[in-house]
């Protein structure tokens, strides 16, 4: 095919000028219009439709992108709305978490009608090996003061307050190795001393003293704040006995006390700004 056009090449074009004459002259007497003026009509119409084809297919390029345009500010404005919604719920659950916790605190205020509370959120936490302590949002100003204890809304103990300024506080839980706490245990009776304890609080744990000689203390048996002294309110649960060990030198026993409060997970506590001092 392609030696052909190489040898007949020119006889071809000429046969396909002879023709667009004739198409030209027939045209021409047909319609009454002038030879050079349909001459140029015919050669002109296959440029005119390839024009008109490529101006169709560059509309529908452009129609494209303006679809992808608009699809594509369609999704970020479905994206913006998915993440308001989301935000929504977040905080629609926390107002949820926050609301059942007041709710159980009232449960608290009817049975202990001498607390006074202040409402805090934990908003830091100790990252030392060597402490165990949280940052509260509340301080002076809601008379938060040094010596105050700190409770979960079910009124379990989660530590004591050990400082403050004007819109801030700092917790000394009772997991760290400084807290020191006058105890008793509600099965017995028996008072002993609730004491932080740097090796067990890397097991979530703190150790029960000063067991009496005849004590039997078992596991399970709950320990409160004894409140003798009047400088922490009794009847505050710290925690229960999960074991019963005895020193080295095999003389004294001692407990282990899993605190009753989930400190890791604490979001929100209540620091006990007055209470009556029951003797």
């Amino acid at each position: 095919m392609k030696r052909f056009f190489t040898k007949h090449g020119i006889i071809v074009l000429t046969v396909a000028v002879v023709i667009a004459v004739g198409l030209c002259i027939a045209s021409a007497v047909s319609s009454g219009t002038g030879f050079l003026y349909n001459a140029v009509g015919v050669i002109a119409s296959p440029f005119r439709a390839a024009g008109s084809a490529v101006s169709g297919w560059v509309g529908g390029v452009n129609d494209h992108f303006d679809s992808v345009e608009s699809l594509q500010q369609e999704n970020q404005e479905l994206r913006k709305k998915v993440a308001d919604l989301e935000k929504e719920l977040r905080k629609a659950e926390k107002d949820s978490e926050e609301n059942e916790r007041l709710r159980t605190l009232m449960n608290l205020r009817q049975q202990r009608e001498d607390f006074a509370f202040a409402s805090a959120h934990v908003v830091g936490r100790s990252t030392s090996n060597w402490e165990a302590k949280l940052t509260l949002d509340v301080g002076t100003d809601a008379d938060v003061a040094i010596g105050d204890c700190v409770v979960n809304e079910e009124g379990f103990l989660v530590g004591v307050i050990s400082e403050a300024g004007l819109n801030w506080a700092t917790v000394t839980t009772i997991l760290d190795p400084n807290s020191q706490l006058g105890s008793t245990v509600f099965r017995t009776g028996e008072t002993t001393v609730a004491l932080g304890d740097l090796g067990l609080m890397h097991e979530n744990r703190l150790k029960l003293s000063y067991l009496q000689g005849d004590s039997h203390l078992m596991n399970g048996d709950q320990v409160l704040t004894s409140g003798i002294g009047g400088y922490y309110p009794s009847g505050l649960v710290i925690g229960a006995v999960e074991e019963v060990r005895t020193d080295d030198n095999g003389l004294t026993r001692y407990g282990i006390l899993v605190p009753q409060v989930q400190l890791q997970q604490l979001k929100q506590v209540f620091v006990i700004t007055d209470f009556q001092v029951v003797q």
